[in-house]
């Protein structure tokens, strides 16, 4: 069929689901795995860092630039030449950033669990408030929503446009209710939905007046490198400097790390905020550490060089990555462009795909993949709670089959999406 399925009579629908659910018997009997759950490197992008490996031997010569010995305790907030390379990837002053262990992930948590035992700045703990509540753009990033909902925050959705959070409810509730004490944000190449904020969306937020003093944007800087066109990128204005600008110097925490860029989970994380935002964090820092792995940190400064070298290496991830979103944006158009029953994002950078299919369709979608062998992320992750209002939303992962796998997958997918928006057109018959 090449209309669209909304205009179809219930005699067409019928006899276009006959011929859909035929090829969909096809591949039940193929005992696929294919999985596009989660936005994993695959292994060939892993092989790009495999020469961190060479870098050092039981003769290296462990000093850093000031003599410090790498093998030892000390250096609370990381060798300077690492903060130097974080600093210069997402384009801010070493003496704003403090280097922790392999994951940002934990950083945001970390970042989260002092506020609610020890407060911010000298606040209240949120342990001690009636409520604490948190601003989420949705669809979003399902981890964010985890920690909050594990510390028992009350979440808020925010929508997402294509220039970023609707800037006007945020501005209207952070200025209104002391209760709000943070908004989650990617805000480059954002998970799931590939948007990067407008140059108006960051100064907006750098000039939130907070009804909390406490009140912190947490601003997840993942996929800052992570370009899937040479000549094609998105442009983000750096979130610290417009703060200071806006005479809001201690509004925002930027987190980044090195773990899709090197190897996940043994990469190098970071928090960048302001001097007094740092002089607090430091009070828990010294008690729950001697010092991360310094060893790690001088491993990924001698491989990378600069920013020139991380260039350079994302440069390889884009050439493995690039094909496969393509794979799944042509796929996409070509089975769904006339149907009518879906929309898709085509991003410049980042891991992931959103697509909206018909409301109250998702899961079905979702269950269908599954009974053949695709996993998915679960419709619902990328809202709080797991709880999509219009169980439309579904976060696609390209990155981790191989290119054959994914375009089986990407076609299993488009084969449920047009069976399961039948399906609802057919229940209003």
């Amino acid at each position: 069929m090449t209309k669209p399925y909304a205009s179809l009579s219930p005699a067409e629908l019928k006899q276009e689901l006959d011929a859909l659910k035929a090829q969909y018997k096809v591949y039940q009997n193929k005992d696929l795995r294919l999985n596009m759950s989660r936005g994993e490197p695959c292994p060939e992008q892993l092989d790009l860092s495999m020469g961190m490996m060479d870098v050092f031997s039981s003769e290296a010569d462990l000093h850093c630039d000031d003599g410090t010995d790498c093998r030892n305790y000390g250096v609370l907030g990381g060798l300077e030449e690492a903060k130097q390379l974080l600093g210069s990837m997402i384009e801010v002053p070493a003496d704003n950033i403090m280097i922790y262990g392999n994951s940002s992930l934990n950083v945001m948590y970390d970042s989260i669990s002092r506020s609610m035992t020890h407060g911010v700045m000298g606040n209240t703990p949120w342990c001690k408030l009636d409520r604490v509540k948190f601003l989420c753009p949705v669809p979003g990033y399902d981890r964010h929503f985890a920690i909050t909902e594990y510390f028992g925050i009350d979440m808020i959705n925010v929508p997402m446009n294509s220039d970023g959070p609707d800037m006007d409810m945020v501005e209207g509730l952070v200025s209104s209710d002391a209760a709000i004490k943070g908004i989650w944000c990617v805000p480059k190449y954002s998970n799931p939905t590939g948007v990067t904020y407008s140059e108006e969306t960051v100064k907006r937020f750098a000039r939130l007046k907070p009804a909390a003093r406490d009140f912190r944007i947490y601003w997840d800087n993942a996929y800052s490198v992570h370009h899937l066109y040479e000549h094609r990128q998105a442009y983000l204005i750096e979130i610290l400097a417009e703060c200071k600008r806006a005479g809001n110097p201690d509004l925002v925490y930027k987190f980044t790390s090195t773990s899709k860029i090197s190897f996940p989970g043994s990469g190098i994380a970071a928090i960048a905020t302001s001097h007094n935002n740092l002089e607090d964090i430091r009070r828990q820092f010294a008690i729950q550490t001697i010092g991360h792995d310094k060893v790690n940190q001088l491993r990924h400064v001698r491989f990378f060089k600069d920013l020139n070298g991380i260039r350079e290496h994302m440069r390889k991830h884009a050439d493995i990555l690039r094909p496969k979103f393509e794979a799944v944006e042509a796929i996409f158009s070509e089975d769904l462009g006339d149907c009518g029953v879906g929309e898709w994002t085509n991003p410049l950078g980042g891991y992931f795909i959103s697509f909206e299919a018909m409301p109250g369709t998702a899961q079905a979608i979702v269950r269908r993949c599954k009974n053949v062998g695709v996993e998915l992320t679960g419709a619902g992750a990328t809202y709080p709670y797991h709880q999509d209002p219009h169980d439309s939303n579904i976060r696609i992962a390209p990155s981790y089959p191989s290119l054959e796998d994914l375009k089986t997958a990407a076609r299993i997918f488009t084969l449920s999406v047009r069976i399961e928006s039948i399906n609802k057109l057919l229940e209003t018959v």
